[in-house]
């Protein structure tokens, strides 16, 4: 899994059948560097490349999650098949990171 910061949703006239009614947000990917820039002023920000994340957990513009890709995004749904490629599995309301020397 990855953390993140939702920045937006997606709204989509057409979708493939088996994900509609689905909730879509955007994504933009935490670094190291960024996670802690985010819990030292508490504001999430990420500085990767934005993606479109399935959710079903009613994650809010400026929230941080943790999300999965690829195969491991699917998993939630198996037997079952959907074309998703990254899936919000967690909503974060706190994180704390140590300093281990």
């Amino acid at each position: 899994m990855r953390l993140g910061a939702v920045i937006g949703s997606v709204s989509l006239k057409r979708v493939h059948p088996s994900l509609t009614g689905v909730r879509w947000i955007i994504v933009q990917p935490m670094s190291l560097a960024a996670l802690k820039t985010s819990v030292a002023e508490g504001e999430p920000v990420g500085d990767g490349e934005d993606l479109v994340v399935y959710d079903e957990l009613g994650a809010g513009i400026g929230q941080m999650i943790a999300f999965s890709e690829g195969g491991e995004a699917a998993a939630p749904f198996h037997p079952g098949k959907k074309p998703v490629d990254a899936y919000c599995g967690l909503l974060l309301d706190k994180v704390v990171l140590e300093d281990r020397k």
